[in-house]
């Protein structure tokens, strides 16, 4: 018996002893310690709203935005462009040959001119030229890596048609390239007269016979555009049976020219680009393929 109360009393002070700690010390746990609770949180600290306002600012970009191309189809003289180069020129003379004589032209000109179409190379891949085309002067012609031979002997209306147009611009020329597009799957790409041969500010005269085609112009992208033709501007010349259109300045420095393909059906349309060329030391001279 006396065992028994001699443990009691010893288990007695145990409890009583972890009872007095716990009433003088609380536990606290290094987890309440690190996250207290929610309502701790909110009942005991105060929270101030800033006054400033957030406002949404949008990053600022260039837009950049592709013209519209200018279209010229009126007679008259327009200076499309001025730049380090100088003043890039075209000049527009619809009617240059008159309607009945103009038809008379085309006939002459599809029956009697050795048309032929010539196979190109660029970039070691060989393709046939999308036109058929005839050269005229006293040197041969050498671009794509084939050689057009010299013809000194003018068609006589060719040679009348060099004349008028010499005696109505002040230019002289000694040389043409003559075009034939069978319908509008027949195209030129993108390109400039700008070849040493043709002197430093070439004039070309381009005359037109049959179906109207579209000549598009666009201007060269400043050096760090990086050859970017998105945005550059553009120009549109419906060249119109029996039109003179002349390229002066700097045009062939600062712009480059096409015929495109259209989607829908064209008649023969047959182009003559006169031009003057310098030979060069080998007695030939060379354009940019097309």
């Amino acid at each position: 018996m006396e065992n028994k109360r001699r443990q009691a009393r010893v288990q007695g002070a145990w409890a009583a002893s972890t009872k007095s700690q716990a009433s003088a010390q609380p536990a606290i746990t290094a987890r309440s310690h690190l996250y207290p609770t929610h309502g701790h949180t909110w009942r005991n600290r105060e929270y101030h709203l800033s006054d400033k306002e957030f406002v949404f600012k949008e990053p600022q970009q260039v837009v950049r935005t592709t013209p519209e191309p200018r279209v010229i189809d009126k007679e008259g003289v327009y200076e499309i462009s001025l730049s380090p180069s100088g003043v890039s020129r075209v000049c527009l003379y619809p009617g240059f040959v008159d309607l009945k004589e103009a038809d008379w032209i085309l006939e002459q000109l599809c029956r009697d001119i050795p048309w032929k179409q010539r196979r190109c190379v660029r970039e070691d891949i060989t393709y046939l030229q999308p036109r058929l085309t005839a050269w005229y002067g006293a040197l041969p012609y050498t671009f794509s890596r084939i050689t057009m031979e010299p013809n000194p002997h003018w068609h006589p209306v060719l040679g009348t048609l060099k004349s008028r147009i010499e005696g109505n611009t002040g230019y002289t020329f000694n040389s043409l390239l003559c075009n034939l597009y069978r319908d509008e799957k027949d195209s030129v790409d993108w390109h400039s007269d700008d070849e040493p041969s043709l002197g430093r500010c070439p004039v070309i005269a381009s005359l037109s016979f049959g179906a109207t085609r579209t000549f598009e112009m666009r201007k060269r992208p400043p050096l760090e555009e990086n050859g970017d033709y998105s945005y550059v501007e553009r120009v549109k010349i419906p060249l119109d049976h029996g039109t003179l259109l002349i390229m002066e300045g700097a045009t062939q420095v600062d712009w480059q020219h096409r015929v495109p393909k259209e989607y829908h059906s064209r008649e023969p349309r047959v182009n003559l680009t006169f031009r003057t060329i310098y030979p060069d030391s080998r007695g030939t001279f060379a354009e940019k393929p097309q």
